[in-house]
């Protein structure tokens, strides 16, 4: 059996408050959670190099740090995303109620925050001033993308004596926080590195859900709905509905699922043919004709359909992160439905919706409220703990400690043969012929 190993800064020797408290489900290193649950691929394991198995999350009964002794950090990089305030009220409560530590640091704007371009003090975190930031939307330390200078933010954490820093983002603050761990390490520093994350794609590798993805769906699907109404309203309308997703179509796929009310979901992960007597426009053109149908509703993520937009790669293309700046794909398709209709002399009322920035700068939903709570208690117990560059996951129905290193590998994508896209075939009963 392979655990796959996690980082330490030192052996445990302290016996966590926690004990004091009569906590009676201390997790041990030695708990883990298996990665395949497939027969076939345990077989195939076997006959490799054998199974692979996560470190379990939660509270450890020693811990490495003394809680009266440390200040902790917490930033939020990225772009916002549903449950945000949660995971920074339940981190500050867990380490104020349940460890006695008094001191917790929230740096403004993301890792820019912890360089002197920050025009900002940090914010004292405390559980009186987080007591209801759950109930809004966004982060009340706010954000930004791109890379800071790593040996900088180093200095800072030693000026203000962080000893363990929560960092909250996707995968490009997941490379950023990899390449912190690293000028750390070089110091020999004993700092821990404990990432949350946060992706409202849900894209982040051996996570099987990021928080925030559930209440995105819940608002793309009211969205979703509001275009099948206006599509309807209309002779030949056709409700457009762009929706987040770059390179993984998720949200596009759930919310589709969630609705049942789409015809066509477009995703990044499955290329299709917008020309020709069997591609997009000619059987989005049958939908519309049939007498018993007359409208249509399109779901397209914003990373489907690159190659058909002529695109360039130079800077003027990229953002703050690195990350290419794709063209309007939603404002393209709308463009060359209407022309491809006008050429033909048909009437067609396109309806085009981008609910980006309402979907995610909305509060968290039940679920990821839940979630949000139980992924910031585990990332306290893991930085208590003396663990560190590691990404709190969820696997199996297990909350999971997962080295950095791996969650940035590779994107998480659709797999265009799975269960789910096979599903989103069937619902939407779009036709094979559009796509490549």
């Amino acid at each position: 059996m392979n655990t796959i190993p996690v980082d330490n800064l030192g052996k445990p020797a302290i016996q966590s408050p926690l004990a004091l408290k009569k906590q009676k489900s201390f997790i041990s290193d030695t708990a883990s959670i298996i990665y395949h649950v497939h027969k076939e691929e345990i077989a195939k394991e076997l006959d490799e190099n054998g199974l692979t198995f996560f470190e379990l999350a939660g509270p450890r009964e020693t811990i490495y740090f003394n809680p009266k002794e440390i200040t902790c950090g917490i930033v939020t990089c990225g772009g916002l995303c549903p449950g945000i305030n949660d995971v920074l009220r339940a981190i500050v409560i867990e380490l104020f109620e349940r460890y006695g530590c008094n001191k917790v640091l929230g740096f403004h704007y993301g890792y820019k925050g912890l360089t002197s371009k920050s025009e900002l003090e940090p914010l004292f975190l405390n559980p009186d001033n987080v007591d209801n930031i759950h109930t809004t939307g966004g982060t009340i330390l706010s954000s930004s993308r791109g890379p800071q200078d790593p040996e900088e933010m180093v200095n800072t954490l030693i000026k203000r004596n962080i000893k363990i820093l929560f960092v909250i983002g996707g995968d490009g603050t997941m490379r950023g926080a990899q390449v912190l761990v690293e000028h750390i390490k070089k110091r020999n520093l004993k700092i821990s590195i404990i990432a949350i994350p946060k992706t409202i794609d849900n894209d982040l590798n051996y996570v099987e859900k990021s928080f925030g993805f559930e209440t995105a769906v819940e608002e793309a699907m009211r969205v979703i709905d509001s275009a099948h109404v206006e599509a309807k309203g209309a002779p030949n309308g056709i409700g457009l509905v762009k929706l987040m997703g770059r390179f993984s179509g998720f949200i596009a796929s759930h919310a589709s699922l969630a609705s049942s009310n789409v015809n066509f979901c477009l995703i990044p992960e499955v290329p299709f043919k917008l020309y020709g007597e069997d591609g997009f426009l000619a059987c989005l053109e049958n939908r519309v004709k049939n007498k018993s149908k007359r409208h249509a509703v399109i779901v397209v993520a914003e990373g489907a359909g690159q190659s058909i937009i002529e695109k360039t790669m130079d800077k003027e293309t990229q953002d703050a992160s690195g990350n290419i700046k794709f063209k309007n794909i939603g404002n393209f398709l709308k463009t060359e439905i209407e022309k491809f209709f006008s050429e033909k002399n048909v009437e067609a009322n396109v309806k085009y919706i981008d609910p980006s920035y309402i979907i995610r700068s909305v509060p968290a939903n039940a679920f990821d409220s839940a979630y949000s709570l139980v992924l910031a208690q585990s990332a306290v117990h893991a930085g208590m703990a003396g663990k560190t560059n590691i990404l709190i996951g969820y696997w199996n129905h297990h909350y999971t400690h997962v080295p950095i290193n791996m969650t940035i590998e590779k994107r998480k994508q659709i797999n265009p043969n799975s269960r789910l896209w096979q599903t989103v075939m069937e619902t939407t009963l779009q036709p094979e012929s559009i796509f490549l």
